[in-house]
C-alpha cells in the first residue's frame, strides 16, 4: 500500500494483552484452566449489576445518555465531589487518552516509571510527545529522579499507585513532599486502579488536592470499576479532577463513549456495598493465605497493596509459566518487564489458589527450582 503512515504510529508496538482464557484452552488443549494472570476479580460482578444489565436488553435500540447523568451523579455523591469535577471514560484507559490528547502536542515532555502501565507510554508516542521513562528503584517509584527529569516542557506525570505489576504504593508524606516541589505548568495523574485494595492509612487525600490546587501543580486521580467492582468486560472507569481540566477532557471526549449497559451496570454495582466489602475482604484473606503458603514452598513472595503480588520462583519465569499451562493453571510471567525469574499472580477464589499451589509445588520439584 501507498498509504503515508506516521512515524509516530508506525513505531508503536501494540499493548500485549493476556489472552482470553477460551483460547489458551484451545491452543494448548486444556479444560478447566485457572487464570490468575489479569488481575481481575474472580467473585464476578454484583448480582444488583447482573439484573440490571438484564432488564436494559430490550433499549439496546437507543442511543445510552451522552452525559451519563445518573452514573456520574451517584459517582461525585459518593466520592464527594460535583459532577463537573468526574470525566467517564470506556476503561480509565480512555480518560489517559483524553488527557495526552487534550495536554500533549508534538515535542512536549510526560514522564512515567518502568515498569508501569504500557498505554501511559503509547498514547504519548501516538500523538508525537516525548517519553521519558524512570525506572523503579527497590520496586518503588523513584520520586526524587522524576523531579530531577521535570523541565518547563514537562505537561503531565503519571504514577500507578500502586503500582502494576510491584503492588508497591507510594506513601503519603512523600507524595505531598513531591507535589509540592513541581512546578504549576504540569499535571500529576495518580493512577488508582487498585486503591480499594489498599490500606486506609496509605490513601492520598483526594478531594483536598483536587480541589486545593492554588499555588501547586493540579492532580487528577484516577480510578477504575474493573477490579473490585468486577466489571472488567463492561469497560468503565473515571477520573476526578478540577473542573477546569474535567471541561478540557469534554472536548476530546467522543460522544456516547459509556454504552448503555455499562451504565446502568456501574450504577447498581456502586450501589451494592454488601458485594464490595465481600470482594475487599476476601481479596486480604486470600492474599495472607497465598503470600504464607508460596513461602512456604521456598519461593519469595513479594507483599502487595493490591489484589495481586509478586513472586521469585528461583528460576526462569517463562519456563514456569509453560510448565503451569500445561497443568490448566495461567499465570503472567514478568520476563518482559525484566524480571526474569519472577511471576505475577492475582488473588482467585479458595478452589483456584489451591489449584495454583498444587500446580506450583509440582513445577517447581520438576523444574528443580528447589
Amino acid at each position: 500500500m501507498k498509504i503515508k503512515i506516521s512515524p509516530n504510529v508506525s513505531s508503536i508496538q501494540p499493548y500485549p494483552p493476556g489472552k482470553p482464557l477460551e483460547e489458551l484452552e484451545r491452543q494448548y488443549g486444556i479444560k478447566n484452566a485457572v487464570k490468575l494472570a489479569s488481575n481481575e476479580n474472580p467473585w464476578g460482578p454484583s448480582p444488583k449489576a447482573v439484573r440490571a444489565i438484564r432488564a436494559e436488553l430490550l433499549n439496546l435500540h437507543r442511543y445510552p445518555d451522552a452525559l451519563c447523568h445518573s452514573l456520574v451523579t451517584a459517582l461525585a455523591e459518593k466520592m464527594g465531589l460535583d459532577p463537573g469535577e468526574i470525566v467517564l471514560g470506556n476503561g480509565s484507559n480512555e480518560v489517559i487518552d483524553f488527557l495526552v490528547k487534550a495536554f500533549v502536542t508534538e515535542g512536549d515532555e510526560v514522564i512515567t516509571s518502568y515498569p508501569s502501565f504500557l498505554m501511559y507510554q503509547k498514547f504519548v508516542q501516538a500523538r508525537g510527545g516525548i517519553n521519558y521513562i524512570v525506572p523503579l528503584k527497590n520496586m518503588k517509584h523513584d520520586l526524587a529522579v522524576i523531579r530531577e527529569t521535570v523541565s518547563e516542557k514537562t505537561r503531565l506525570i503519571f504514577l500507578d499507585n500502586p503500582n502494576n505489576p510491584t503492588g508497591t504504593a507510594i506513601a503519603p508524606v512523600d507524595l505531598y513532599q513531591f507535589l509540592s516541589d513541581l512546578p504549576e505548568t504540569l499535571i500529576v495523574v495518580l493512577d488508582e486502579a487498585y486503591v480499594d485494595f489498599m490500606d486506609k492509612q496509605l490513601r492520598v487525600d483526594f478531594y483536598s488536592l483536587i480541589r486545593n490546587a492554588e499555588g501547586r501543580c493540579p492532580v487528577v486521580f484516577l480510578r477504575t470499576l474493573s477490579k473490585v467492582y468486577g466489571l472488567a468486560g463492561l469497560r468503565i472507569g473515571f477520573g476526578m479532577m478540577a473542573r477546569e481540566i474535567a471541561a478540557c477532557l469534554h472536548k476530546v471526549r467522543q460522544p456516547f463513549n459509556i454504552n448503555q449497559m455499562a451504565q446502568v451496570g456501574a450504577l447498581a454495582a456502586l450501589a451494592d456495598e454488601e458485594h464490595y466489602q465481600n470482594t475487599v475482604q476476601r481479596t486480604g484473606k486470600g492474599m495472607e493465605f497465598l503470600l504464607a503458603e508460596v513461602a512456604r514452598l521456598g519461593c519469595r513472595p513479594y507483599p502487595s497493596h493490591t489484589n495481586f503480588f509478586l513472586i521469585d520462583v528461583g528460576g526462569s519465569a517463562d519456563a514456569l509459566y509453560d510448565a503451569m499451562l500445561m497443568k490448566g493453571v495461567i499465570v503472567r510471567s514478568m520476563s518482559a518487564y525484566g524480571f526474569q525469574n519472577l511471576i505475577r499472580i492475582n488473588v482467585g477464589t479458595d478452589e483456584e489458589n489451591g489449584r495454583f499451589l498444587k500446580a506450583l509445588a509440582e513445577c517447581l520439584t520438576e523444574l528443580h527450582y528447589v
